[in-house]
């Protein structure tokens, strides 16, 4: 009840304290552009979402897609369904209507309380996301996921620093100091790997 996000959430009108993550990481890394295209991936309950329309305007196309309905934001487009399933990249692709500048990508597992087993189902998801954002960024875009602390992500940051210019760990602020999560965002997209060099 003390903390100050949550407080600040209420005030400016965000859904979740979870919002200030993302300006967060925005403040720091300067991702979100006037006009970008931006898929949302687990994007209930609307905060990042709320933060993207505010930051990249009128002209920006937002997409985001989660198991739960999302009272509508503004300027987005929110698909329900879960991300995993095999129609689900081809509705955010259609929904998006040309390539991303932003994949976003906060999607939670269900806790089971047994830490390596969850460490496990949230890279599951972050390195379904990486691939999910492989197809659809243009070149130059950047790539946002939540991951845990721990093991396990020495192949997929191998996999971000061939695909990306710049790979950063970042805790913001607004993360419990309590809580293991950390963000992943990677810049300046290479292009798929199998395309040719990107002049």
């Amino acid at each position: 009840m003390n903390d100050p996000y949550v407080a600040e959430a209420r005030k400016r009108g965000y859904r979740s304290r979870a919002a200030f993550k993302l300006a967060q990481l925005d403040d720091r890394l300067h991702f979100l552009k006037t006009g970008a295209r931006v898929v949302d991936l687990g994007c209930a309950p609307g905060g990042w979402v709320q933060v993207v329309a505010e930051r990249c305007g009128r002209a920006a196309r937002i997409v985001g897609i989660d198991l739960l309905e999302v009272e509508p934001v503004t300027g987005a487009d929110l698909l329900i369904g879960d991300f995993l399933d095999d129609d689900a990249p081809d509705r955010l692709k259609t929904a998006l209507g040309g390539p991303a500048d932003v994949v976003l990508s906060d999607m939670a597992a269900s806790s089971t309380g047994h830490a390596k087993t969850d460490h496990l189902k949230v890279m599951a998801l972050v390195e379904a996301a990486h691939l999910f954002a492989q197809e659809v960024l243009a070149p130059g875009g950047a790539f946002v996921a939540k991951v845990l602390q721990g093991g396990t992500e020495r192949e997929l940051l191998a996999a971000l620093k061939r695909d990306f210019a710049k790979v950063h760990h970042v805790k913001p602020a607004a993360s419990r100091a309590d809580s293991s999560e950390m963000y992943l965002v990677a810049t300046g997209f290479r292009g798929r790997p199998e395309d040719p060099a990107q002049p």
